[in-house]
């Protein structure tokens, strides 16, 4: 699988309710589009063009059994995100080291 895009991840997990979404499937594993739209309080097609668009950012998948689509999230897709936090804690880290070692100076 190709790894997901940066701009797509964030784009994704910037709205609360794609969020909210994405946590029930990590907590809760695999469900149904019925099912997250009992859980999400809004209309199946809200839920759907939510789904679509983590989807398209790789953080979940989905199976069709019959009548029923099947959702699961796919946690490996935040890679990205880890990727870029990792970097700017590094980043801030060496500058409060700086600041620190600066003011023992002083």
């Amino acid at each position: 699988m190709k790894s997901a895009d940066p701009n797509h991840v964030f784009r994704a997990l910037a709205d609360p309710t794609r969020r909210a979404l994405f946590e029930e499937l990590t907590r809760q594993g695999e469900q149904t589009v019925h099912a997250l739209t009992r859980y999400a309080g809004v209309s199946q097609p809200a839920v759907s063009k939510h789904l679509t668009i983590l989807k398209r950012a790789k953080l979940v998948r989905h199976r069709r059994e019959g009548r029923e689509t099947h959702y699961r999230a796919q946690s490996e897709a935040l890679a990205p995100m880890i990727d870029w936090l990792n970097h700017y804690g590094a980043f801030w880290r060496d500058r409060f080291d700086r600041l620190e070692s600066l003011l023992e100076r002083m």
